[in-house]
């Protein structure tokens, strides 16, 4: 009996940081949801029968897309224990290798999803925040004007704090938000205490019963209840971090039961006080405890914004892993958790739309109206994807995968549909930012593709080239030369150029291809394979995983150790640096070359991606047009 104990043990840190890290965004949607329903916008009218009914909506809402979709059916497709749309992309990718066109459809979806990804990351700071200081204004009307720069200067901090890492700050992540689920949930167990008659709505038929009695309202008001399950995909994505088993007893025994209570505690209020409608969630708090609400909820939606930024960053390193984002400046903030990253660039353009939209809307209710269709989005494409999930890798008939998989899209589909109605009220800011993300990160790709069609077009064949140098063999100087170089079989243009201009061949010349698998880690034992090619002429491919970085320098050492010894004072690193020329020949819009050439010329150095070292390196031009 001892060995479950012990498991249970080494479990609940797990479950203790996955209810800080994972669930911070759709904890702290009891601040805004049942009021923006109540709002006026929707057309629900506030009345016992509605208040039951939008309960039931919002429970059931959190059962079927967080419990059974994301928790016991989406969370089975996990690659190689990481979760995430990108994970889940490269599954499909894998299950459609066989059918190129119809794989470029479907990677191209989840690229899409991907992106929205960013701009609901902008969204999600601003609205939680504001919505969290919004409390002073319950607690002193007059307080209003000093909200947007209160929560202004608590952004500041945030995104400042970012280049010093998480590492520390992140150990109070899970108590602060244990101490936050065990007061939303006190306050509305004392209020349901006072009402119990509205714990009957957690019968479907309320929800089934508000939805037949007010089919328009209903369909508007899903543009509110949605507010109830964002961060969903949270749960998927950091799957690899916590472990299927911790996020879901984080959800069975803490998250679910304190959401429910707080929701029906809201609901109790609003039937015995409908003036509390203003802001049912501070209103179920007693005075006294008023601007400790505030404290606390502010350390809550930081903690969410907190796990926005740090998917962002961790999406934006898959990405540059994956070939669909140019090198980026990623640095480490901690020597033992390689999770933990800060890239400046994608940091402070969060910073500046989040900030944006915080002066444009002004308020968390009129953000309300941004909300929603980058989550939903995400949420249709997710339920896309797993379907051929289903039927590719795991060998669903199709019938089962259809009874699955329908009902779950015409959910997501009505989520959409009523979230789209609120694009003109901001919902194209997270459609215009995920618009843009998408542009670029397939331009890049297709740019990359494009490049090394013409490197191939211009450059010699190795098995012609290496022939005609033991023919004709040059002077070879002592010392290892590395071409790091994307066209394997070709001849770096780098080699042809310090050949032409230097007239000498180093005495071992290495050919080295970084190679990205479409899974998150990969095995020392299968980290690179090495051929002769003759001449000492040696072609070596180097695999890492998309949530690895690679570091060529360790690399090296480890090939050391498998019988391929590199002296690093006696090697030199050679890397192209192409200019690229933007054309009308074939290949992609003229549009889209200049914006690639753009991105290119702003990515980070090949040699400084790769770890290295600066004195090491040969840097060789060249032009290439598109």
């Amino acid at each position: 009996m001892t060995a479950p104990v012990a498991g249970e043990r080494k479990l609940l840190p797990l479950v203790v940081g996955a209810v800080g890290v994972v669930y911070g965004d759709i904890g702290t949607s009891p601040l805004y949801t049942i009021r923006e329903v109540f709002s006026g916008r929707y057309g629900i009218v506030l009345s016992p029968d509605n208040v039951m009914g939008v309960l039931s909506l919002v429970f059931w809402a959190l059962t079927i897309v967080v419990l059974l979709k994301y928790m016991v059916l989406i969370m089975r497709a996990d690659n190689r224990g990481e979760g995430g749309i990108l994970a889940l992309t490269a599954l499909v990718s894998r299950g459609l290798e066989h059918q190129p066109r119809r794989r470029w459809w479907f990677v191209g979806l989840g690229i899409f999803g991907a992106a929205m990804f960013y701009g609901d990351g902008m969204i999600t700071p601003a609205i939680s925040v504001l919505s969290a200081v919004e409390g002073l204004e319950v607690l002193a009307p007059q307080l209003h004007p000093f909200v947007m720069p209160i929560a202004l200067v608590i952004l500041v901090g945030l995104f400042s704090i970012q280049k010093h890492g998480t590492g520390k700050v992140g150990r109070y992540f899970g108590p602060l938000c244990l101490l936050w689920f065990a007061v939303i949930a006190l306050l509305g167990g004392l209020q349901i205490v006072e009402n119990p008659r509205v714990l009957a709505a957690l019968s479907p038929a309320y929800a089934a019963n508000f939805a037949l009695a007010h089919p328009l309202a209903t369909f508007l008001g899903l543009g509110a209840i949605v507010l109830a399950v964002t961060g969903t995909e949270a749960l998927y994505a950091d799957m690899g971090h916590f472990g299927k088993a911790a996020i879901r007893r984080a959800w069975a025994f803490v998250v679910m039961p304190a959401l429910v209570l707080n929701y029906f505690g809201q609901g109790a209020l609003l039937l015995a006080d409908p003036s509390a409608v203003k802001n049912p969630f501070y209103l179920l708090a007693p005075q006294w405890a008023l601007l400790p609400m505030v404290a606390l909820a502010t350390c809550a939606t930081v903690i969410a914004s907190q796990a926005m930024i740090s998917g962002a960053f961790s999406l934006t390193r898959q990405a540059v892993q994956m070939g669909y984002c140019p090198r980026l400046n990623i640095l480490h903030t901690s020597e033992r958790e390689i999770g933990q990253i800060y890239v400046p660039m994608v940091n402070w353009t969060l910073f500046v739309g989040v900030a944006l939209l915080v002066v444009g809307f002004r308020s968390s209710s009129n953000l309300a109206g941004a909300y929603g269709i980058a989550v939903t989005t995400g949420m249709l494409i997710d339920t896309i994807l797993i379907f051929f999930v289903m039927r590719r890798l795991w060998r669903w008939p199709v019938a089962a995968a259809l009874a699955v998989v329908v009902p779950l899209g015409l959910v997501d589909a009505a989520l959409v549909s009523s979230n789209a109605l609120k694009i003109p009220d901001g919902g194209w800011f997270p459609l215009l930012i995920g618009g843009i993300v998408f542009t670029l990160l397939t331009t890049w790709k297709r740019g990359r593709i494009l490049l090394m069609q013409r490197l191939s077009e211009d450059a010699m064949p190795l098995d012609l080239f290496i022939p005609s140098i033991e023919a004709a063999p040059p002077a070879r100087v002592p010392g290892t030369a590395v071409f790091l170089t994307s066209t394997p079989d070709r001849v770096p243009h780098a080699l042809l150029h310090n050949l032409k201009h230097n007239k000498v061949l180093h005495e071992r010349v290495v050919f080295l291809t970084v190679v990205t698998r479409d899974y998150p880690f990969v095995a020392e034992d299968d980290r690179f394979e090495i051929a002769p090619l003759g001449a000492q002429f040696y072609r070596m491919y180097a695999y890492f995983g998309f949530k690895e970085d690679p570091d060529v320098p360790a690399l090296l050492e480890a090939t050391g150790r498998k019988g391929f010894a590199f002296d690093m004072m006696d090697t030199s690193f050679f890397v192209s640096r192409e200019t690229l020329i933007a054309t009308k020949m074939p290949g992609m819009a003229i549009w889209r070359e200049r914006l690639f050439a753009s991105m290119s010329k702003n990515a980070v150095k090949a040699s400084d991606f790769f770890h290295v070292p600066t004195n090491r390196v040969v840097e060789l031009g060249t032009q290439v047009e598109l």
